[in-house]
């Protein structure tokens, strides 16, 4: 969804590749390469962190996928927003077309409006997870007048919404931006088990541990119907569970309530 006007931007530009931004197990780079090699960009990913990060799943899929990955440290990524650095990006790679983190731009955020459609208009909240907050403000802006959206946000800092009928909570980020406890951990396990919906541990643990908390506590009418959009992520999976050294829950913690 964030993808799609982009490329289509870059088609118009007649640039052969795509440059884009993001973490060790950003879901967007990863959507990047798989989209390049199929429409028949080059890409390259600028990264933030060191090379040895190119091991874990996410990264190491991209580079299959045709991606030329660039580490820089978090002062030169911090920069990426910057208009002088992206000029010295153009001037470097005259035919490439660049998109910010997490495909954060207009083009972005207009794919992610049509991520709701006519079958999703029985539901009356609709549940995300927020990094960078395009697919929240896509989806935002394509929401009925009798629906709601609730981010769930799984960044550290405070993150406000600024459209009608759309709220972010900011209290399920167990840590901040891919950090994890044995709650939530055994909560994914728990889920998957008994609904077999694999969950990655960066955004959709997150995003699901929210929704049954809420729901337990009364934040939801009970007979309105919810759509809780899954945002892959699955590829990070096993690079995290190296990274982290993350081993079976045996015994199962049963939060269904």
């Amino acid at each position: 969804f964030k993808l799609k006007y982009n490329l289509q931007q870059a088609t118009l530009e007649n640039k052969d590749t795509i440059i884009t931004f993001g973490g060790a197990f950003s879901n967007h780079i990863a959507a990047t390469a798989y989209a390049c090699k199929q429409s028949g960009f080059k890409s390259i990913g600028i990264i933030r962190g060191e090379k040895e990060s190119a091991l874990n799943t996410t990264l190491s899929n991209a580079q299959q996928n045709g991606m030329q990955l660039l580490f820089v440290d978090r002062a030169k990524y911090s920069k990426k927003n910057d208009a002088d650095y992206i000029l010295e990006l153009q001037n470097q790679y005259p035919d490439a077309y660049i998109i910010p983190e997490g495909g954060d731009n207009a083009l972005g955020q207009k794919g992610c409006e049509e991520i709701l459609n006519e079958q999703t208009n029985s539901y009356a909240s609709i549940c995300c997870a927020v990094g960078t907050g395009t697919t929240f403000n896509g989806i935002a802006k394509s929401l009925t007048e009798s629906q709601k959206l609730v981010g769930i946000h799984v960044l550290k800092y405070e993150a406000v919404s600024t459209h009608l009928n759309a709220s972010i909570n900011n209290e399920y980020h167990f840590g901040g931006y891919a950090k994890h406890t044995a709650e939530l951990l055994e909560f994914k396990q728990w889920l998957e088990k008994e609904y077999q919906i694999p969950l990655d541990y960066v955004y959709t643990a997150k995003l699901f541990f929210a929704v049954f908390d809420l729901i337990r506590k009364n934040k939801f009418d009970s007979n309105e119907k919810l759509l809780i959009v899954h945002s892959g992520g699955l590829q990070g999976n096993v690079g995290y569970e190296k990274r982290y050294n993350l081993k079976p829950i045996r015994q199962v913690k049963d939060i269904q309530g």
